[in-house]
Parts: structure tokens; sequence; C-alpha cells
């Protein structure tokens, strides 16, 4: 009878706090919950993907997506730096463009080359039509950014109060009042169509040597960081992701990305690597080149 005493009473407690639990809208278990959790005495295993929240559109980048680096105040490297991508600065000239011994083809001067980069060079003091291709490219690069930071409703705030160490992040809106950060790692877990955007009110500071890993087919393309302050990769770090930032992003020494560096101010690096990931939409005339 006891045995049966306990049951009731555990099933009456479960009730209960369920109950509650719904009454103040509390989730009974959030996308990013792993394990297991005892509720009354019983233990239950958190469905992560029946909790998952619709996966948000995409922003969509339109003639900025044509860039692995796009700047308004310039880009440094030193040392060995490698580029898979077309790079621009704008409005500043390309002068602010410095450590990559540009080339420029007198018959053409529409670009310039670099060693260092597998793409063209763009910058706004190059012949026609190069000015305003770069005017229209970061203009939408900032459509980007104001797209990304205005998106309503988030599906996660404030988690792990801005440090993300270790986590798995599934599809979705997150939405952060202060800077973000990691030291190890982070995962991106889900399908090549999902989407994440990250909306950070602060800088975004990755470790040296940690390190963003992609799972089950999720593409870095699909991945949003829009960052109000700075971000700062460390040395040999890697990361993956669109990074749309309203100051700079630094590249310390090794470390690398997958994806796209859109700064509203400067990009430096200390040989990186950087390779383009991201979606140039040829409908608005993008040439990904």
């Amino acid at each position: 009878m006891s045995s049966i005493k306990i049951n009731n009473r555990t099933l009456i407690a479960t009730a209960l706090l369920v109950a509650v639990m719904a009454l103040l809208g509390v989730p009974m278990a959030e996308g990013l919950l792993q394990g297991e959790t005892q509720v009354g005495g019983l233990m239950r295993q958190l469905d992560v993907q029946d909790q998952s929240p619709a996966s948000p559109p995409s922003v969509a980048l339109l003639t900025a997506g044509k860039f692995v680096i796009l700047t308004k105040t310039g880009v440094t490297t030193t040392g060995p730096t490698s580029l898979t991508g077309a790079m621009g600065t704008s409005p500043i000239t390309g002068a602010a463009m410095t450590g990559f011994a540009l080339i420029t083809d007198p018959s053409d001067t529409t670009f310039s080359t670099s060693s260092l980069v597998t793409g063209r060079v763009y910058a706004s003091d190059y012949t026609s039509p190069t000015p305003n291709m770069l005017t229209v490219a970061v203009l939408d690069m900032q459509a980007a950014y104001v797209d990304a930071a205005g998106r309503p409703d988030p599906d996660y705030t404030e988690l792990g109060a801005g440090n993300i160490e270790g986590f798995t992040l599934g599809r979705g809106l997150y939405k952060w009042g202060t800077g973000v950060d990691f030291t190890s790692s982070l995962t991106f877990d889900g399908n090549a169509t999902d989407v994440w955007i990250l909306q950070i009110a602060g800088d975004v500071t990755v470790g040296s040597g940690a390190r963003v890993t992609l799972s089950g087919g999720a593409k870095a393309e699909n991945i949003f960081w829009q960052v109000s302050g700075q971000t700062t990769l460390g040395t040999t770090s890697h990361v993956e992701g669109v990074f749309l930032c309203s100051t700079a992003i630094v590249f310390k020494t090794g470390s690398t990305m997958n994806g796209a560096a859109l700064a509203q101010t400067a990009v430096t690096m200390d040989s990186a690597v950087i390779v383009k990931e991201s979606v140039c939409d040829t409908n608005v005339g993008c040439v990904a080149t």
C-alpha cells in the first residue's frame, strides 16, 4: 500500500507542477537542453527536436554576398594571410588596404590582385563601374545588419549570460544584451536549410584555439552573427558564419573563418585564412568574382 501512496503522490505532484508551469508560460523543454530532467521523482528524456523553434528566414546579403571581406575603412594584414573570395573597401580608397602588395593591370583598372587573395580586390578609387558597385554592396551590407538586428521575438535570450562555451545551438533566433564569448568550443547543429541569427549587443570574443563546429549538415552561409561591438578571433581559433559587425573584426595570428567578414569599420589580420561561404544573390546582379 505504501508503494501505491508514493506513486499517487508522485503523480499528483507532477500534475501540479505541469499545471503551474503551463500557467507561468514556462516551456517543458528548451530547444537547447539535452539529457534528462527529474520531476517529482520521474525521469523524462527531453526531446530536443520536437521542442526546437521554426527556422527563421535567412538574412539577404544581396550584392554584399560577393565578398569574403567588405569594409568601410580599410583592410590590413601581416604575415601569410590567405583569402578566398573578393575583397573590397568603400568609401575609403585602396590606400587603406595594406599588406597585400596589390597589383593593377594597366589594361583593366577596375580591380587589382594580390598573391594573398584568390579573387579580385576592389576599392572606391578604381575605375568605373567599381565605385558604384561598392557603394551598392556597402548599402546591402548595412541593410543586412539592420535586418538581422531588427528581427523580433527571439527564441532564446541571454543564453549562458553571454558565455556560450561548449553549447550546441539549434536553429533559431538568439539575442544577448551583452557580449558573447567562448573559450574552447561551440557547435551549430541542424540541416542544410536551417538558419541561425545571433543578435549580440556587445563584443564577440573567441578564445585562442577555440573552434566552431558544424554538425547535421549545417552550413556556414546560414549562420549570421550580428555584432554591435567588435569581433576578436583568438590565435589559431576557427569560426563559421557570416559576421555582420558594426565596428571592427580582428583576426589574431593563425585564426581562420569559413563565411564572410563584413565590417562597417575595418578588418585586421595576422596570418589568417578566410574562405568565403556566403550567398551571392544573382537575382540582384551579384557576380562572385
